[in-house]
């Protein structure tokens, strides 16, 4: 299951999402996040719905490839969803036992956050899938460049958001590795109570925090190795430019916006 986390991963493509600046795709990225708040209906949700379909079109990406990345958290969203369900009063009761209270607007709040979930989960791995981890290091470096007056130190910053995206996939890729070694040796980590199922995962965690360090020793002696001084008096290779497609994208996000507030109960 972990190899099918998608968050951290890269798809070469050529689409309209590809081709965008990723300072764009960043600020596209954040700005849904916060604006899927302004939801609180069906008629805002389905504007949300719509729109991230819209993107994950124009990204020339297989919805199928989404649906997969979402199923590594469905436990997690599912858990959430229950939780809103069973302890949100409001509207006609269904059911009621103790502080456990099934409610309309207990199973529409639990709609709604299942909804939040998927979504905001397709618009953040959507930025990952379509944009290389060094683009996303010279997008969050050139966003991040105002705290430079305050001596931030912007490029090591973003430097380590950059190495720490990197390595979720390696990570995921390596805790499958351990579990399968795990499973050859006797492990079942599907068996027992809850209790007994977390113990399982201790074989799992111990190895890897050790694989980890030990990965993050050699990438920096590496770095070392080739001469790295940080960001300062450094030329960039890479140049990031502004085009026309990515002023339309962030009209889009405006049109959006201004559609969620005119929806809002």
């Amino acid at each position: 299951m972990l190899d099918k986390l998608l968050f951290g991963r890269y798809i070469q493509g050529d689409s309209f999402i590809h081709k965008m600046d990723p300072r764009a795709k960043l600020i596209g990225a954040f700005y849904f996040i916060v604006i899927i708040f302004l939801a609180n209906n069906w008629e805002t949700y389905l504007a949300m719905t719509l729109f991230t379909f819209l993107c994950v079109y124009l990204s020339g990406i297989s919805l199928k490839v989404f649906l997969n990345g979402v199923k590594p958290l469905i436990w997690l969203i599912a858990f959430t969803v229950v939780l809103q369900i069973l302890f949100t009063t409001g509207g006609e009761t269904y059911f009621s036992w103790g502080i456990i209270n099934i409610t309309s607007f207990g199973l529409l709040n639990g709609a709604f956050i299942f909804m939040r979930f998927v979504l905001i989960i397709f618009m953040s791995t959507l930025l990952t899938l379509t944009t290389m981890p060094l683009s996303l290091t010279d997008a969050i470096e050139t966003l991040l460049g105002p705290l430079k007056k305050w001596k931030m130190p912007v490029h090591e910053i973003a430097l380590m958001l950059s190495i720490a995206l990197r390595f979720v996939p390696t990570l995921m890729d390596e805790a499958t590795k351990i579990m399968n070694a795990q499973r050859a040796r006797g492990v079942d980590f599907g068996e027992g109570n809850i209790i007994q199922q977390m113990k399982a995962v201790t074989p799992i965690l111990v190895p890897l925090f050790v694989s980890s360090f030990n990965r993050a020793d050699e990438l920096a002696n590496a770095m070392e190795a080739r001469g790295y001084q940080g960001g300062e008096g450094r030329t960039k290779y890479r140049q990031l430019k502004w085009q026309t497609r990515d002023t339309i994208s962030m009209i889009g996000f405006v049109v959006l916006t201004a559609l969620l507030i005119l929806l809002r109960n």
